[in-house]
């Protein structure tokens, strides 16, 4: 049974390079900084970054496979606060928890947290599924 205050499990995903090339390719997105080093950091940032739209997606599955299913979400949005880093040759986490905040009216609303590295990457990240 599910109580609000209800830890949820971890989950962690494991991004690397192989990931970003396959996502730029499925989503069209091949901005440099997600596959270039030279030309990431010459733009300030430390490294290739992973897109925000693929944490957010691994994220939203986390969340559809806890709901029982994409139809059963509701509600889901967060705001982008780091980006989660992949340097070339290594596999990066994205690790994904959520809290049971409320349940009310057949819904359950959820506090999520997503970090990679021990860095919170996404900020107010929330969901509501149906019960």
């Amino acid at each position: 049974m599910i109580e609000v205050g209800a830890n949820l499990p971890e989950k962690v995903f494991y991004l690397d390079r192989d990931l970003l090339k396959r996502y730029a390719d499925a989503s069209g997105d091949q901005n440099p900084i997600h596959q270039n080093e030279e030309f990431a950091v010459s733009v300030g940032l430390p490294n290739v970054i992973a897109h925000g739209m693929l944490t957010m997606a691994l994220v939203g599955k986390y969340v559809s496979d806890f709901a029982g299913g994409s139809a059963k979400v509701v509600e889901f949005g967060a705001r982008f606060t780091k980006p989660v880093i992949v340097p070339a040759g290594e596999k990066v986490d994205l690790t994904v928890t959520a809290t049971v905040s409320e349940i009310a009216d057949g819904k359950i609303s959820l506090t999520l947290s997503a970090t990679s590295a021990g860095v919170k990457v996404l900020g107010m990240a929330k969901a509501v599924v149906l019960q």
